[in-house]
């Protein structure tokens, strides 16, 4: 195997990780506001992801580092496009970790209830703009000889890239509630099962369509929006907590993984010729810094799955209401 085959594969997987991981972890601080009645039940359910959440966003930091090493030319070409949208990320994310962190030390409703609005917000706008941006810059994009962007605002936001940024939201969602299912008790998890119900119809509906055009586009990733759309189905149909989760993660992570290597071997392609855009072969670092990145993968990344399959193995007990 090529390396640079080996390290597209490493990148979309900590792509991968990241959305699988991070994905209940929005869906919790969207759905918090929506479940609790009062502040009493919004911080148990926020506490439900308590342990997890700061480990989870690490492989964002991972995701990002391997592809400006490894890939330089999508990583500069994928962030100057997606400026707006990775600023609003961003944003987003230091709004909901500020209010995660700060909300249990001030007793004043006001402010838990202003923290509360901050993790929903911060929460939401991460999922629906990376949905966007990954589903659009999968798709193909007006780009010069050059590699220079050489379209508008229409071309980014087209129906597909729309639809997937929608999609990955209610990804999020379902598997919010299925995680909801699987960490609470009594009063709490029942109303995380109706929100999962009552949102099962819209949500299939929305990513059935999404996995249903990147299926028909062809490409590696076809038979990979076949598996998330049953996956999804799963998550939402099953009453068996832990294969529900199952479900739902298996889901967002075919799909995620789907869109990535959709166009392969291109990872940008150009919608003004097909001779041109951005490929593994050429986006790619020189074979030396390749190996050199193994060699700290190799390091680095079993720590990284060693302490956090050890914290969500010692948080593992439901969370009581």
């Amino acid at each position: 195997m090529e390396l640079t085959t080996l390290w597209f594969g490493l990148t979309a997987f900590f792509w991968t990780s990241y959305f699988v991981l991070e994905g209940f972890d929005f869906g919790v601080g969207m759905l918090a506001r929506v479940l609790g009645r009062d502040e009493a039940e919004r911080g148990v359910l926020l506490s439900t992801i308590g342990p997890f959440w700061d480990g989870n966003e690490v492989w964002l930091v991972v995701a990002g580092g391997t592809m400006f090493a490894a890939f330089p030319a999508w990583y500069a070409g994928f962030t100057s496009i997606y400026y707006v949208p990775l600023v609003a990320i961003l944003a987003a994310l230091i709004v909901r970790g500020v209010a995660l962190e700060y909300r249990g030390k001030h007793d004043n409703p006001v402010w838990r209830r202003r923290c509360d609005l901050g993790v929903a917000l911060g929460s939401l706008v991460p999922p629906l703009a990376w949905g966007v941006a990954l589903a659009g810059a999968a798709r193909g994009l007006p780009l010069d000889a050059s590699g220079e962007y050489a379209g508008g605002v229409r071309e980014l936001l087209s129906p597909y890239a729309l639809l997937g940024g929608i999609a990955l939201l209610g990804l999020c969602l379902a598997h919010g509630a299925t995680f909801l299912r699987l960490r609470t008790t009594g009063d709490l998890r029942r109303r995380a099962e109706i929100a999962r119900r009552r949102m099962g119809p819209p949500v299939v509906a929305v990513c059935g369509g999404f996995l249903a055009w990147t299926a028909i586009s062809g490409g590696p990733g076809a038979w990979l929006a076949v598996v998330a759309g049953g996956c999804l189905m799963i998550g939402l149909l099953v009453r068996h907590d832990p294969l529900a989760f199952a479900g739902t993660t298996v889901a967002v992570g075919c799909t995620i993984t789907a869109v990535l290597v959709s166009a392969y071997p291109a990872l940008i392609p150009s919608t003004l010729d097909s001779g041109t855009g951005v490929t593994v072969t050429s986006a790619a670092s020189s074979g030396y810094a390749l190996s050199v990145l193994g060699w700290v993968a190799l390091f680095f990344v079993p720590l990284v799955l060693g302490y956090q399959g050890w914290s969500y193995w010692v948080f593992r007990r439901r969370v009581a209401g």
